[in-house]
């Protein structure tokens, strides 16, 4: 059996890490919820730099657009352009939505790495993308700086499902959970939000390793490699705690669902490493894995499926202190990635307003863009 269609049986649910608008046009993404139960797809502002930039796939909307608005503005356009392939998948996905009774089937869209560090801005456009996709089963992506905390909590307790990203370590989690609580707390109707928590996990593994091999010792060397799934394991510990304790079971009672983890960032980012371990290592119970396309093809072919999240607790939690012993505060390291994660979005972001400008200017002129 497929191994990807065997990791719903422990109750994780696989989501694709990438969108572009010929997967949904060619039946590619149709294909993967038929053969491989893909319930959903995350987006983020590098997939859609890469997608608009390195094809022609949407020309034709771009030249529609850039002749009848030929003074448009790029940030109006972007929004047009990727709220286009937003709905079209969500279009795609709802059947498992509605299968789902609303668990799966969503497509994140993230608010513009600009506002991240603004949480009045960052609600603003929030509101405004909710309003445009106009899908019930449709992710607001909001990062999980401290402006984005606010944010958060705001959106969510107006009914905006909300995916948080850019979490690193367990201080961000316990953040991210407290906003999540709140929001919904404040809800009549809890049952109509529904949100994830984004823990990324491989970058994990890359900042932390190089700070090990600076060190240098047989201890700091043989914790290669550990740092990220240890990090993801105890960050579940806690969901455990908070979802299943007495504080949530009256939220549970009026409907309120579970915030879930969302393993990101779940492709090797060392070729010495297994092409799988960031989802070998993390299955269990109600959580979704986001993989970019090679990840899933390498899943799929020689993926093994057991309840991993839930095994060796305690050996992950003796790592990560191993590792403060040798001077290396995961809250730290998780502050670091989330800086440096808002600085490559923006990058990603401005490359593709560039982009964007450029090829309307071309169309405008008449000029063949492939």
């Amino acid at each position: 059996m497929n191994p990807l269609r065997q990791l719903r049986e422990h109750g994780q649910s696989v989501w694709l890490d990438t969108i572009r608008r010929n997967m949904v046009t060619e039946g590619e993404l149709q294909r993967l919820i038929e053969e491989d139960d893909l319930r959903g797809v995350t987006s983020n502002p590098t997939i859609f730099e890469k997608a608009v930039s390195a094809g022609t796939d949407y020309d034709q909307q771009i030249r529609d657009i850039a002749h009848h608005h030929p003074d448009i503005a790029v940030t109006d356009l972007y929004q047009q352009v990727v709220v286009e392939d937003i709905r079209m998948a969500a279009d795609v996905l709802r059947p498992t939505y509605d299968e789902s009774d609303g668990q799966d089937g969503f497509v994140s869209l993230e608010v513009s790495p600009p506002v991240a560090r603004d949480s009045r801005a960052t609600i603003a456009e929030a509101r405004l993308l909710w309003q445009l996709v106009d899908r019930p089963n449709v992710f607001i992506k909001i990062p999980a700086t401290a402006e984005g905390m606010p944010a958060i909590e705001a959106c969510l307790s107006e009914g905006i499902n909300i995916n948080i990203t850019l979490m690193f370590s367990l201080d961000h989690y316990e953040a991210v959970a407290g906003a999540y609580l709140r929001a919904v707390a404040r809800l009549e109707n809890p049952a109509r939000v529904a949100s994830v928590a984004s823990f990324f996990v491989s970058r994990v593994d890359t900042k932390v390793d190089k700070r090990l091999e600076e060190i240098g010792t047989a201890e700091a060397l043989a914790l290669r490699g550990k740092a990220a799934i240890a990090n993801a394991k105890l960050a579940y510990g806690r969901f455990q705690e908070l979802f299943y304790g007495e504080d949530f079971a009256p939220l549970r009672r009026k409907g309120a669902r579970v915030q879930r983890c969302l393993w990101a960032s779940t492709s090797t980012k060392n070729p010495s490493y297994p092409d799988t371990l960031y989802v070998d290592s993390l299955i269990g119970p109600e959580t979704v894995n986001t993989m970019p396309l090679e990840t899933l093809a390498a899943f799929r072919d020689h993926g093994t499926v057991a309840d991993t999240l839930t095994a060796d607790v305690g050996l992950a939690r003796a790592q990560v202190q191993q590792m403060e012993s040798l001077g290396i505060n995961l809250s730290e390291v998780g502050d670091q990635l989330q800086g440096e994660g808002v600085k490559l979005f923006w990058a990603s972001y401005d490359r593709l307003f560039a982009s964007l400008d450029e090829k309307r200017r071309q169309m405008l002129a008449g000029e063949d863009t492939s």
